[in-house]
């Protein structure tokens, strides 16, 4: 038997996991919405086997094995750990929190119930993503002096305020929203934080809606980071060394893949990147995970990790202080 999805919440960016799943040979089992008409409706459309008008019920439900939670931030860690009860393995969407206690928490209560919870940084799976790493780790730029990231987009003319990213009640603002991303990436290529400063600029619901942080990491790099829903699109990741740099336009998405190397001297190298479904990766590790085939690429570790970053980050732009995040 193949592994049987369930996602809980019909939330948009469903519309990239639902085809993902489907390339991946993973069965859409069972959606839930807090309506029953609207689950069964959902349903209907997107080609699940079933709709749930509560999301405990799709918890019960004994033909999902593993669950896909695209609710608000809010409610990632609650209804992670209540699907983790349910004996459920867990795909949660990105942020799973800004507390590194919760995060601690899910871990643990994953290991105790013996399933796998990862957190939904798609971004990690695609093979540009692997490329950077490896460039960096084998000397391309030399030793790594600074990781430099970017992901801002003007979101009042996409969406409005009324978009739940504008809403503080539901842990909304651009360093959850995007600058999470960023976060990420400095994590992966530079270890985890030791210092931290950032500002931020508040928009009239009171989420940041404009940030910046420099982090300074072990080994003397430093991170640097902006994130934003005021600004004209910008999504970019650099690495700076002592013998040139890494460059990436696209690192978020992939859609037009591929990696730039600056040497010294002004060359310019271009490595190619085959363009491939982020979100189908993503799941085709957590299948892969759960059958023994592979680790997972994004583990309960790391989440913990990126909560105790996100915490530091939140804390030093809420309270104009430079933040020392406990130990990892």
């Amino acid at each position: 038997m193949g592994l049987r999805l369930g996602i809980l919440s019909t939330a948009a960016i469903n519309d990239l996991i639902i085809p993902a799943a489907t390339a991946a040979g993973i069965e859409l089992a069972a959606v839930a919405s807090r309506d029953t008409a609207r689950a069964e409706a959902y349903a209907a459309e997107h080609g699940f086997a079933r709709g749930h008008g509560a999301y405990r019920a799709l918890l019960d439900d004994p033909d999902v094995d593993l669950v896909y939670i695209s609710a608000p931030n809010t409610l990632h860690v609650e209804w992670t750990l209540r699907a983790i009860a349910a004996g459920k393995h867990v795909l949660v969407e990105k942020p799973l929190t800004r507390h590194a206690e919760e995060a601690r928490a899910v871990v643990t209560a994953a290991e105790a119930a013996g399933v796998l919870v990862s957190e939904a940084f798609m971004w990690r799976h695609h093979p540009q993503t692997r490329r950077i790493a490896e460039l960096v780790r084998d000397g391309a730029v030399g030793r790594p002096l600074v990781v430099r990231a970017a992901f801002a987009f003007a979101l009042e003319g996409m969406r409005g305020i009324r978009d739940t990213r504008f809403d503080p009640d539901l842990d909304g603002g651009s360093l959850m929203d995007v600058g999470c991303y960023c976060v990420s990436a400095i994590r992966l290529l530079a270890g985890e934080p030791e210092r931290v400063h950032a500002e931020r600029i508040l928009g009239p619901t009171g989420v940041d809606v404009a940030m910046t942080a420099t982090l300074r990491m072990p080994g003397d790099v430093l991170g640097q980071f902006d994130c934003g829903f005021a600004t004209p699109h910008r999504d970019e990741l650099e690495v700076i060394g002592t013998e040139g740099s890494l460059y990436v336009d696209d690192p978020w998405h992939a859609r037009a893949p591929g990696i730039e190397i600056r040497d010294a001297d002004g060359g310019r190298t271009v490595v190619e990147i085959a363009v491939q479904d982020s979100y189908r990766l993503q799941l085709e590790n957590m299948a892969a995970a759960i059958a023994g085939a592979a680790p997972l690429r994004v583990d309960g570790a790391d989440a913990v990790g990126q909560a105790r970053a996100l915490e530091a980050i939140h804390r030093a732009a809420a309270e104009g202080v430079t933040v020392v995040p406990p130990p990892v």
